[in-house]
């Protein structure tokens, strides 16, 4: 998990690499284990189809550095009004035990028709969950935040104690 402080780090990377014209404003830049993705604000004038074409050389230059930098490849977006588009990312693959009952939610999604296998209905319950617990995930991360706080300032672990010092002596 990303503390708010690397994340403000890690925003502040992409925004002082890419060049001024490339977005109106950087929206959003996200991290998991796999992927950077980062998002930006551009013109309604503009179609994901142009901004793609016109900043194509500009964001390939920003993704290698990022990915040599953090070992992560870098996906890119844009956000026009209330819509985000993601292009150039990762689908990940996730291994999982599901039990029946479980099994058996993904499989009634499959045969409705609202996913097209076990997997996209797995990342259709995903979403769902996504947009309906925002609130509660965004105080789950801020909490982990807490405790990545209050675990740095806690003693080393790897170095000896006073009593583990005495007792070898």
């Amino acid at each position: 998990m990303i503390t708010v402080e690397q994340s403000e780090q890690l925003r502040a990377w992409f925004a002082e690499r890419l060049p001024v014209d490339v977005y109106e404003s950087l929206d959003s830049v996200t991290l998991d284990r796999e992927e950077i993705t980062v998002v930006g604000v551009i013109p309604a004038a503009e179609s994901v189809k142009e901004f793609r074409e016109r900043t194509r050389e500009q964001r390939i230059e920003v993704a290698r550095e990022a990915e040599e930098l953090y070992r992560r490849k870098v996906a890119w977006g844009v956000r026009v009004g209330e819509e985000t588009t993601l292009f150039t990312h990762l689908a990940v693959p996730v291994m999982t035990r599901l039990r029946q009952s479980e099994r058996q939610v993904l499989d009634t999604l499959v045969a409705g028709g609202v996913a097209r296998s076990r997997a996209d209905a797995l990342a259709w319950c995903v979403r769902l969950v996504g947009r309906n617990t925002d609130e509660w995930l965004t105080e789950l991360r801020d909490s982990l935040d807490e405790v990545q706080r209050v675990r740095a300032q806690g003693p080393d672990v790897c170095e000896p104690t006073d009593s583990m010092k005495s007792g070898s002596e």
